[in-house]
Parts: C-alpha cells; structure tokens; sequence
C-alpha cells in the first residue's frame, strides 16, 4: 500500500459522522470492519468495544480538521502529535510480491499492523497517514465542508488548494444556493426601487 492511500483512514473515520444533521453510521461491528475496506486482517479483530473506542478517536481527528480549517496549525499539529503518541506504528518497507516493469520489486513503505485492537490498528495507521499528508502539503489541505450543514472532512490535493467542499455534490448545492441568494438580493433591490418610484415626490406632495 502507498502511504497516500493511508490518508483517507483519517476522512472515513470523521465523515461516518455528520454533528449537524445528529446522524451517525458508526453503530456496530459491521460499521467497524467496513471502515477497513481491503485490509480484512484488521477488521476482524473488531469487537462490540471498538465501536466505543473510534468514536472516541473520530472526535479527536475532527478537532484536527476543526483547527486546520480554522487556520490553527499549531493547534492542529499538537492534536494530531497527541493521537501519533497514544497510537504509535511501525514503518516497514514491503513490495507485496509485485515487480514493476523492469522486472525489480515494488518497493514502498508500508505501516505494519502489530496493534492489540482494531481501534489501536485503525488509529495508528489513520493518524500517520495524516501526519504525512500534513508534513508533505500543508496543514491548509486539511479542510471541512462549507456547504451548511455538512461537517465533512476533507484532504485538500486541488493544484492551487482551492477546494472547499467535500464532494461535487455539496459543491454543486452550495453554488445553487448562493446564486438563489443573489437573485434574492437583485430582486429585493428592484421592488424597493419599484416602490420609492410609486410613492409621490415631496414637491408633488405639496403642490
């Protein structure tokens, strides 16, 4: 597995999650080792405990989303410094078998799973990868939604870190709502005009 890919643990975990709406998908084992994905060796240690466990985890990674979108890179970086402490992992280089086209293996890092829990397995390889995505582009890359009311976090990979949204979905909601909003505002203006010009003017008045 490439390091990039490990980022995305970070995300998953916060956006099963939505505060604004009081919806939350994390509410069972089976949420738990879907989280996973393609790395069932970790998902099945999941217990009953773990759900518990992550939630915990997914409030403290939201924090650090929370601070970087609000331009607190210090507070960020301590926050995630903090998870990386409580869940530390184990870089190991691993080809996986795979030979690149020169015949030569595929050599890249890979963060070895030696956690007693699926929590502790899940969180350290989450937090790395985010401390990585961090280190390499910039703490700005860390961002939330800001189509209302979606909280979703987000990693920020646009060319000029332009991105403020979590999806093309809340995107495309969000523009839709802001144009409504200006066509809200040119209309009020006309009718307010519409109704000045229908008042009589003070020297009509008084003729």
């Amino acid at each position: 597995m490439e390091l990039n890919y490990y980022s995305d643990f970070a995300v998953r975990l916060v956006n099963t999650e939505q505060p604004e709406r009081g919806e939350d998908a994390l509410t069972s084992v089976e949420a738990v080792r879907e989280l996973f994905g393609p790395s069932r060796q970790m998902a099945r240690r999941a217990t009953d405990g773990d759900v518990a466990r992550l939630r915990a985890v997914r409030t403290r990674l939201r924090a650090v989303f929370g601070a970087a979108a609000e331009g607190d890179e210090v507070r960020a970086v301590d926050l995630l410094n903090s998870l990386l402490m409580e869940f530390p992992t184990s870089p190991q280089i691993s080809g996986h078998g795979e030979r690149g086209k020169d015949g030569r293996p595929d050599w890249h890092m890979h963060l070895a799973d030696h956690a007693a829990t699926a929590t502790a397995a899940y969180a350290a390889t989450a937090c790395m990868g985010l401390a990585f995505h961090l280190t390499d582009l910039g703490v700005e890359r860390l961002g939330v939604c800001q189509a209302d009311p979606c909280r979703n976090a987000y990693l920020d990979t646009s060319t000029n870190r332009s991105r403020r949204y979590c999806s093309d979905r809340c995107a495309t909601r969000a523009n839709v709502a802001a144009y409504r909003a200006r066509k809200r505002l040119a209309g009020g203006g006309v009718r307010e005009r519409t109704d000045d010009s229908a008042q009589p003017s003070s020297e009509s008045r008084g003729a």
